[in-house]
């Protein structure tokens, strides 16, 4: 089986993380995608809203789609998730399956802080997504994808190129890919919903349901 797996805080998740991962699903192929709402994380930020509410608002978003599919591996751990340790864990409760990282160019840009990503990057494939306001070029000097030529990062900063896969070591393969791009972010929610104004449109009608009667958990 091959999964993608798809962390972040989620915090809430909106229309723009539910596309990312159709399109990752059907452009590599994959059998599940599978959403991880992180536990407490290095990176936490105050306005982070409970594990447990946003674990819940990922399951509502994510009904009806038979190929997404959520996992409490990080919401209900006890201390700070990382996510070498959670792809271990992982390895341990899906056997054979193939593992797909998926993340954000900024979040790759991040990777060399986080938790022994070397012995991540042995564990699974890795997907590095486009995102708005980033781009593929910025991560040329990245010890981990050193093999790929300035010229394709620019093919793929300018569309010119949709995708490119390349190895980052024996087993495991890197990709490369431009996703549909909905400007939409967490922080922009949540801002209109400290303003009191709609977010229709930009997530699913269960998540806005869920952050109202909850009296806006996010």
């Amino acid at each position: 089986m091959k999964i993608g797996i798809y962390g972040g805080t989620f915090n809430p998740v909106h229309y723009g993380h539910l596309r990312t991962a159709e399109d990752v699903y059907a452009r590599l192929s994959l059998d599940k995608i599978l959403f991880i709402p992180s536990g407490k994380t290095p990176f936490d930020k105050p306005d982070l809203a409970r594990a447990q509410e946003r674990y819940e608002m990922v399951e509502k978003a994510i009904k009806g789609n038979r190929h997404f599919i959520i996992s409490d591996v990080e919401t209900k751990a006890r201390g700070r998730s990382y996510s070498v340790d959670t792809i271990n864990r992982l390895g341990r409760m899906y056997g054979n399956a193939e593992f797909y990282f998926i993340l954000g160019i900024d979040a790759f840009l991040d990777l060399p802080a986080w938790k022994e990503p070397e012995k991540l990057l042995n564990m699974t494939n890795l997907v590095v997504i486009s995102r708005p306001r980033y781009y593929f070029s910025d991560t040329s000097d990245s010890l981990f994808i050193k093999r790929v030529k300035k010229s394709v990062l620019s093919d793929l900063d300018n569309d010119i190129r949709m995708d490119h896969v390349f190895d980052i070591s024996d087993q495991q393969k890197g990709y490369l890919l431009n996703v549909t791009g909905l400007n939409i972010s967490a922080s922009l929610v949540r801002g209109l919903v400290g303003k009191g104004e709609s977010i229709r449109y930009l997530l699913p009608d269960s998540v806005k349901s869920y952050i109202i009667s909850h009296k806006n958990p996010i």
